[in-house]
C-alpha cells in the first residue's frame, strides 16, 4: 500500500471510531427532536449556541418559546439573518412556530438556541443537558452534544433511538 493510500485508509479509521456518540431522538406529544448538538467553547466564553431539528408530526402547531440549562443562566431562541450585508441576531420573543407537518432545524447562521451566562466551558465529547419550553408539547429535557470549536453539523446520526426520554 502507498503511503498515500495508508494515509487515508488511517485516516478513515479514526473518523469511523472517534466519532461522538449519536445525538438522542427525543419525542414530546407530536414533536421529534433529533441532532441536538452544540459546539466546544474556549475558556472564559460565556455564550454558546444550541442546534437541533424539531419535526411536528401532528395536525396543530405549536411553538418552541424557551428553555433552561444548569450550564447556563439563560436559554433563549434566537435567529440570526442578513440584512443589507450585514449579519444580524435577535431573539424570538414570541418563540419559534412549529407548523403542523413541518420540520424546522436549528442550525448554525439560522435559527439557533442562545446558552447565555455561561458557567463553565463546552467540552467537545461532552453531553449538556438542557430542557426546552413549548407552548404545547411543554417542557422536554434532552442533552446537546458538544462538538468541535468549528462543527458546522452534528456528528452524523445513526440508529439509536432514545425515544423513552421522559417529558418533565
Amino acid at each position: 500500500m502507498t503511503p498515500i493510500l495508508r494515509f487515508f485508509a488511517y485516516a478513515l479509521l479514526v473518523v469511523t471510531f472517534t466519532a461522538p456518540a449519536c445525538a438522542e431522538e427525543v419525542k414530546a406529544g407530536n414533536l421529534v427532536i433529533t441532532q441536538a448538538w452544540s459546539r466546544a467553547t474556549p475558556g472564559g466564553a460565556k455564550i454558546a449556541g444550541g442546534y437541533l431539528t424539531i419535526e411536528n408530526k401532528g395536525s396543530a402547531p405549536d411553538r418552541l418559546i424557551g428553555g433552561s440549562g444548569d450550564v447556563a443562566g439563560k436559554v433563549e431562541v434566537h435567529e440570526m439573518s442578513m440584512n443589507d450585508g450585514v449579519m444580524t441576531m435577535r431573539q424570538l420573543d414570541k418563540g419559534l412556530p412549529i407548523e403542523a407537518g413541518k420540520t424546522v432545524k436549528l442550525a448554525p447562521g439560522g435559527y439557533h438556541l442562545m446558552l447565555l451566562d455561561l458557567k463553565t466551558p463546552l467540552k467537545q465529547g461532552d453531553k449538556v443537558p438542557v430542557t426546552l419550553e413549548f407552548e404545547k408539547a411543554g417542557k422536554v429535557k434532552l442533552s446537546l452534544d458538544v462538538q468541535g470549536v468549528g462543527a458546522q453539523a452534528p456528528a452524523s446520526a445513526g440508529g439509536h433511538d432514545h425515544s423513552g426520554m421522559k417529558k418533565m
